[in-house]
């Protein structure tokens, strides 16, 4: 007969960037590595190997001067950061990589469900790096960093907020206790 042990540790958990990054926005740069295909990872899971990746890309946009790293996928289109989903807006519409390659994270999913609730057009498309070029507002989601503003990716900056802020204020009605 088999026994179990199971112990639960809980604690504060910081916000991932600062406050005063969370008003500004933050900054990301494209990386030089990319996310992988599925054929040779499981890459809609939390795989440790694939963490490696994107710890690499983030310290090295850190290196640079930059808060995070926007991550391409293996056939070079958008993928998302290295640790959380990410979102575009563009003539108040939001746009967002399809999850078909990283992971279809539960506040991406509670983001877009929050949306269409809101009346907002939701398009999940392959999005090649050019497509910024055209947004008003870009932002991430994730466990950690809830709904996080981008201020700019490379030299493209965001300066719009309004979408992004109605997407803060009505997660944080329904998630936050």
């Amino acid at each position: 007969k088999g026994s179990t042990n199971l112990a639960i540790a809980a604690w504060e958990w910081p916000s991932y960037f600062s406050p005063q990054k969370l008003l500004e926005g933050i900054r990301l740069t494209t990386s030089k590595w990319i996310r992988p295909s599925p054929q040779s990872a499981p890459t809609d899971s939390k795989a440790s190997g694939l963490y490696m990746i994107c710890s690499l890309s983030k310290h090295e946009a850190e290196s640079r001067g930059f808060d995070d790293a926007l991550m391409l996928d293996y056939r070079g289109y958008i993928a998302e950061a290295t640790g959380a989903n990410i979102f575009f807006v563009k003539n108040d519409q939001i746009f967002t990589p399809i999850a078909d390659c990283f992971l279809n994270g539960i506040t991406r999913q509670t983001v877009i469900e929050i949306a269409k609730s809101k009346n907002i057009n939701v398009n999940e498309n392959h999005l090649k790096p050019d497509f910024l070029r055209d947004c008003s507002e870009a932002f991430l989601t994730g466990t950690a960093v809830e709904i996080t503003p981008i201020s700019c990716i490379d030299k493209i900056t965001f300066e719009k907020r309004e979408i992004t802020k109605l997407l803060i204020s009505e997660f944080k009605k329904r998630v936050i206790v």
